[in-house]
């Protein structure tokens, strides 16, 4: 085969004979029940999850009352990537999403590319959201009074890390009931977890009994589905009107100030939890062949999802870091936290009940977006014919979302939050920018049929070099010491929190007689706490920075400098560099403006990621690229129409 066949396309025209051809012979075709009220439900299902349950908080202790800029910026990023979304989805009203977009701009190696990442990004995605479910069901349980063993309610990756931490923390001198609640919890999960040989059982069951009655539902039928999410979704939305309506009342405007404590870079510091907040609208993307009129209903689906889900979040975050200070928000379930600190725990109650409901909702809509990604692959020959298997009475991709039903489950038991949520969120970016790129690759080409809802045209021939600019004018006049640090690559010191938990006994010893000699307040006749002792030097940057040079450690320790330091850069220098050859496409082919800031917001977003995800992602592709070489390549459909 030559290498041109690797981007060998489907044209939009082949595609919607072959949807015409399916419907009238009533063969692998899917139930159409969907309205625009629906997509928007789902839309709603699917983003109001663990955003405003969870990682608002670490959002808005990061950034402060100023987060809701945070939350502005995603939702503007979105909406640029939506109208993109909302374009093919009109022009291509197919099961499939950024896939099938993909296979129509791009050719086949790339569509399977962002195939292969989609079925990471709902894979992931619902096994981050399974979790989560897991933790708030057990809170639930507990105030109730049924507590579960830690080490059924957590996973073995954060068990096993947490017990290091604890461990060293403690060596360290802190005594057990001064740790963090959740490193307290997962050492109790290792130490009392059963063992076999050397291994520890530690697995999330009620992550995996989630899983099971989501796919149970989904196997049943979209209908069924569609109703389930819809009353979820009242649900949730009452209790979110309800926590707005109630904490506005105990708003306390003094917690406004200062309103970015942390200034811009403490307010994109939570991009990645904030960009998880609004994963879920491209998910309505893959419901395109249940739709009753998908040309007229997905985009107004999509977007009216971002609309009301960004005013709730902005009301959210006001009025929880008004209700408490910001520093204090940084808890795993900042709504109910705040008000059983304001001691209201009836609505803490109604809370947590809200938030199991919440979590199942965005589990549902991701369960069933990754099945229908199988089935479109499987129709064009880049999987086993078996995931475009239809059930016949219940109209779903019956053997894709058992398969997705164990793909998610197994993972969910040993898997560690962080490390899913981020590697959702390049997932799910990487889909964004690939659809941007793709409207902008077909905007001048003729004989592409074009469907109800076309994104407005701006002309960017000016205006992204107008941007660039301004851009450089800000980094280099008001942000110059960030900029220049950054550019030059300057030694970080560690936080102490890495400084402690990286010290071996000996040092643990060396490092107290060292504080002690600076400060004789820092001695003390019980077992003492370096990691506290430290932290009272960490407000004062010039006087941390001193201490911290003292120390009588290595300097690997200290700081983080040379290579290690600047592999966290190289995100971000591919950004830049991308973004100058995306200033030049502009001005030469007059790119419009909204998919171009789409794709660019997006790239930015992925850029804030650490390294570590940008190398499991592309882990991921690379064995992706081995099953496409060795299995889709040769059966794709495309494939045999060449032969012809």
């Amino acid at each position: 085969m030559s290498f041109s066949s690797l981007f060998r396309k489907k044209t939009v025209q082949d595609i919607l004979s072959q949807v015409e051809k399916n419907n009238a012979d009533g063969h692998n075709t899917l139930g159409k029940h969907l309205t625009a009220r629906d997509l928007t439900a789902f839309g709603i299902a699917a983003i109001v999850g663990a955003g405003i349950f969870s990682t608002i908080g670490k959002a808005s202790a990061d950034g402060g009352p100023a987060v809701i800029f945070l939350f502005l910026f995603t939702a503007i990023a979105c909406s640029f990537a939506a109208f993109a979304y909302a374009e093919f989805a009109s022009m291509v009203p197919v099961s499939g999403s950024a896939y099938t977009y993909s296979y129509v701009a791009f050719g086949e190696i790339i569509a399977w590319v962002i195939g292969w990442a989609l079925i990471m990004e709902y894979s992931v995605g619902n096994i981050t959201v399974a979790i989560s479910w897991s933790d708030y069901f057990t809170g639930l349980l507990a105030s109730g009074g049924i507590h579960l063993p830690q080490w059924v309610q957590m996973d073995y990756l954060t068990a096993s890390n947490g017990f290091n931490d604890a461990t060293a923390l403690m060596h360290s001198g802190k005594a057990f009931e001064n740790l963090e609640p959740a490193l307290q919890s997962a050492y109790t999960a290792w130490t009392t977890s059963p063992v076999l040989g050397s291994f520890h059982f530690v697995a999330d069951l009620p992550a995996l009994l989630i899983i099971i009655l989501i796919t149970a539902l989904i196997y049943r039928g979209m209908k069924e589905s569609r109703n389930a999410s819809n009353i979820m979704v009242v649900v949730k939305l009452c209790v979110v009107l309800l926590v707005i309506a109630v904490g506005v009342f105990y708003v306390d405007t003094a917690n406004w100030d200062p309103f970015a404590p942390n200034g811009v870079t403490g307010v994109l510091k939570g991009v990645s939890a904030v960009f998880f907040a609004y994963i879920g609208f491209d998910a309505i993307s893959t419901t395109a062949e249940e739709c009753k009129d998908p040309q007229r209903d997905l985009p107004r689906g999509m977007m009216w999802a971002i609309i009301i889900c960004t005013i709730l979040y902005i009301a959210i975050a006001l009025v929880l870091t008004g209700m408490v200070s910001y520093n204090q928000l940084n808890v795993g379930d900042p709504l109910a936290f705040v008000f059983e600190k304001l001691d209201l725990k009836w609505m803490s109650g109604i809370i947590a009940v809200s938030a199991v409901v919440a979590m199942a909702s965005v589990l549902l809509v991701f369960q069933m977006g990754q099945p229908r990604i199988w089935m479109s692959m499987s129709r064009d020959g880049l999987l086993p014919k078996r995931f475009s298997k239809v059930h016949p009475k219940f109209k779903t991709p019956s053997y894709a979302t058992i398969v997705t039903g164990f793909v998610v489950a197994v993972p969910a038991l040993f898997l560690n939050l962080t490390m899913v949520t981020d590697l959702c969120s390049i997932g799910t970016l990487f889909a964004f920018v690939l659809v941007c790129a793709g409207v902008l690759v077909l905007q001048n080409k003729p004989n592409i049929p074009r469907g109800k809802f076309k994104t407005p045209y701006i002309n960017s021939k000016f205006i992204m070099p107008l941007l660039l600019i301004i851009g450089l004018v800000f980094s280099f006049g008001y942000n110059k010491k960030a900029t220049m640090s950054f550019i030059n690559n300057e030694t970080q010191i560690n936080e102490s929190a890495d400084i402690i938990t990286s010290l071996d006994k000996s040092h643990t010893k060396k490092v107290y007689d060292y504080l002690v000699t600076i400060d004789a307040k820092n001695a003390t006749t019980e077992k003492p706490d370096l990691e506290q002792i430290l932290n009272q030097y960490q407000k004062d940057e010039t006087k941390y920075a001193s201490v911290i040079a003292g120390l009588p450690v290595a300097d690997s320790i200290k700081y983080e400098s040379g290579l290690s330091l600047f592999k966290h850069k190289i995100p971000m220098w591919i950004f830049l560099i991308v973004l100058v050859g995306l200033t030049v496409w502009a001005f030469k082919q007059n790119l419009s403006l909204i998919p171009l800031l789409g794709l660019i917001c997006c790239l930015y977003m992925m850029a804030e990621l650490s390294v570590w995800n940008w190398i499991y992602f592309t882990v991921w592709l690379l064995i992706g690229l081995c099953i496409y070489f060795g299995f889709s390549r040769k059966n794709s459909k495309l494939n045999f129409v060449e032969k012809q």
